[in-house]
């Protein structure tokens, strides 16, 4: 079993997805096979965004994080 990200496209009157060559071949797909697909939305985090407060700034932070790069 494999899980996959995939973002809907419009198809004619319908939505579809694309299914990734890696996962094809590792599940061994084939053309005209019928699949089982569990459909979950992803979660919409956006409402968390902001929670998470810092005694540093952003730009503190990416500094810090530079200076290992160096």
């Amino acid at each position: 079993m494999a899980a996959i990200e995939a973002v809907t496209r419009k198809w004619g009157n319908s939505l579809g997805i694309t299914i990734p060559q890696k996962v094809i071949r590792q599940i061994n797909l084939r053309e005209n096979q019928r699949i089982i697909i569990d459909i979950k939305p992803k979660p919409d985090l956006s409402p968390l965004r902001g929670m998470l407060r810092s005694a540093k700034s952003t730009q503190q932070l990416k500094d810090e994080m530079r200076q290992g790069w160096e």
